[in-house]
């Protein structure tokens, strides 16, 4: 019970600001202009969503944060349909500021062709430079990962184009 409401404190002391303040509008648009330029290259999507905090509805469940964290991850993958893409590729990479947590969450599509310990490789490499509070460095090297990804599975032959299924600019919470 006690750590509940730890946990509910320390979501709750977030302010509305930390989203923002931890990805300014410059980088919003680096962000987004890295997005546009690597689906430029590849038939998949990529969505980032960066949440400052978690509902209150998340924080009362009884479960560890990192299982917390990934279905929060899951709902949001859903909610914002990236798994509603023409090529089932479309990956989520949700940024979970009070906890210093990221996850990737993959379509089916992608996650066919990738090694199953792929994600939660890319998400330890990456951790390093969010705990640090260094989110640009984290973010650019997440997409650019995940890029190289598509890249590989879902290239685009010569004359080939990718329809801008989902918006490239990073969503804030």
């Amino acid at each position: 019970m006690w750590t509940r409401l730890i946990r509910i404190l320390k979501h709750r002391w977030q302010s509305d600001g930390a989203a923002q303040r931890a990805v300014p509008p410059a980088l919003l648009d680096k962000l987004a202009a890295q997005v546009a330029a690597s689906e430029a290259g590849h038939s998949g999507e990529i969505r980032i969503f960066v949440e400052a905090a978690l509902p209150l509805s998340y924080l009362w469940q009884p479960a560890r944060m990192a299982q917390v964290t990934h279905e929060r991850a899951l709902a949001m993958f859903g909610k914002l349909r990236v798994w509603d893409t023409a090529h089932n590729n479309g990956v989520l990479i949700y940024l979970l500021l009070a906890e210093h947590r990221i996850e990737i969450v993959a379509d089916r599509g992608l996650n066919e062709r990738v090694a199953p310990d792929t994600w939660p490789h890319l998400v330890a490499s990456m951790s390093a430079a969010f705990k640090a509070g260094d989110f640009e460095g984290g973010l650019t090297q997440a997409v650019r990962e995940v890029s190289a990804l598509l890249h590989h599975h879902f290239a685009l032959q010569r004359g080939q184009s990718n329809p801008n299924e989902l918006p490239d600019t990073p969503l804030l919470r």
